[in-house]
């Protein structure tokens, strides 16, 4: 050890007389000891080792190492508390890595199968993922009160605005005061013939949701702009850019003059976003264990998830009627309901028995005639899936096959 003195390479070195002296007399008896000791004992990370060796050969080391390790186990136990309200972060730390992928794992589990026009390239991945990490709170970043805005409407604008957003399923579910709340927040908005509302590629700021006229959804393939969807009175667009946080699909531009109501992300995802995830998985969950429904793939599920609306009737309540128009579908999601038939000759007869996964009314969207029979509900409570008879025609086209059989089990 003392053959490879420090000293001596000292000598070969520009330094001053001063500083030699320093390095001969102060450096070197520590530096060989330090070394020795990193011979001795030959650590696998030898940097780790040195420092704590200084730390404990400084004689200051005991206090201040304990004052870090106590310190970083209380920010381990904050990040993992902070790591159960995040949806995603590309900022976690190693303490809270194994708790966060386990979390991400079982999200994974219930998340909907995004369709491939909705993926992300990896430069949209990265603006994503800053977007996302803005929205993470902690002791760090705290949560602002949220305040949602204002747009003051006549009672008969709130009406009209209301019974679209009924219509859709990201609306239909909330109760009577976030109701009023997403009312209240949401801006008229007139586009003139031609404008072009939305950009494809562009980040999303707002849904939007039609009251009057018809758009033009347009997406670039090929290098080709193609109409890939119309919409409609009553229909959504937008939203996807802001529930999957990612770029817009496609550019929107308006056939005629249109009337919309426009709706800001953050009251989207104060009040909407959630409730709508959470109902989407439930109903997703649920038709899983519907006989009809359960074959089928999972954005298709998804889509027909959206589309159902949520109904509750009490004891002796007649959902329809026989003899009357049909234009809805039914799923029964919770109780029991009896169909019951009114033969000419024979008057009325119990036909047939409905628990929760059973569906009925499809005999009059099928075939375009009047409801066959009357179904009643027989437990003190019954919750049903309504679609109707647009959607059902749209989403059950894959299952007319199936359907057709359930009616040859009615003849």
């Amino acid at each position: 050890m003392r053959a490879m003195s420090n000293s001596a390479v000292v000598e070969g070195l520009p330094f001053k007389e001063d500083k030699k002296k320093y390095i001969v007399e102060v450096l070197d008896p520590v530096l060989e000891e330090l070394v020795s000791d990193v011979l001795t004992e030959m650590p696998k990370v030898p940097l780790d080792y040195m420092i704590k060796w200084l730390q404990k050969r400084s004689g200051a080391a005991e206090c201040k190492i304990f004052g870090v390790v106590e310190r970083n186990r209380k920010l381990k136990l904050e990040l993992q508390k902070c790591t159960n309200s995040l949806e995603e972060t590309g900022a976690a730390s190693e303490a809270a890595k194994d708790e966060e992928e386990e979390e991400e794992e079982e999200d994974d589990d219930d998340c909907d199968e995004i369709p491939e026009s909705f993926k992300k390239s990896e430069e949209q991945l990265g603006r994503a993922r800053q977007s996302v990490s803005a929205e993470a709170y902690g002791t760090w970043n705290q949560k602002k009160a949220f305040t949602p805005p204002k747009y003051p409407k006549t009672d008969e604008q709130k009406t009209r605005l209301k019974d679209t957003l009924e219509k859709n399923f990201m609306f239909a579910g909330l109760d009577r005061k976030d109701m009023e709340t997403i009312l209240m927040a949401m801006k008229e908005v007139v586009i003139e013939k031609d404008q072009k509302i939305i950009n494809e590629g562009d980040s999303g700021d707002f849904l939007f949701v039609i009251e009057s006229g018809t758009l033009e959804c347009i997406k670039n393939i090929d290098g080709e702009d193609k109409v890939v969807k119309i919409c409609e009175v009553g229909d959504v667009f937008g939203e996807l850019a802001i529930l999957y946080n990612c770029p817009r699909a496609a550019s929107v531009v308006a056939r005629a003059k249109c009337t919309c109501w426009q709706l800001d992300r953050e009251t989207v995802n104060h009040i909407v976003k959630d409730a709508a995830v959470k109902r989407r998985n439930t109903y997703d969950k649920f038709l899983k264990s519907v006989a009809l429904i359960s074959s089928i793939g999972d954005y298709e599920r998804s889509q027909i998830a959206d589309a159902l609306k949520p109904e509750t009737f009490k004891k002796n309540d007649i959902i329809v009627t026989q003899n009357e128009p049909g234009d809805k579908f039914y799923i029964v999601e919770e109780g029991s309901l009896y169909a019951e038939k009114n033969f000419p000759d024979e008057g009325k007869k119990r036909v047939m028995d409905y628990k929760a996964g059973d569906y009925f009314g499809e005999l009059a969207l099928l075939k375009n005639q009047p409801r066959a029979a009357s179904v009643i509900v027989c437990s003190d409570v019954a919750k049903v899936l309504s679609m109707s008879r647009l959607s059902f025609s749209r989403m059950l086209g894959p299952l007319q096959e199936k359907l057709a059989q359930q009616v040859q089990q009615y003849k």
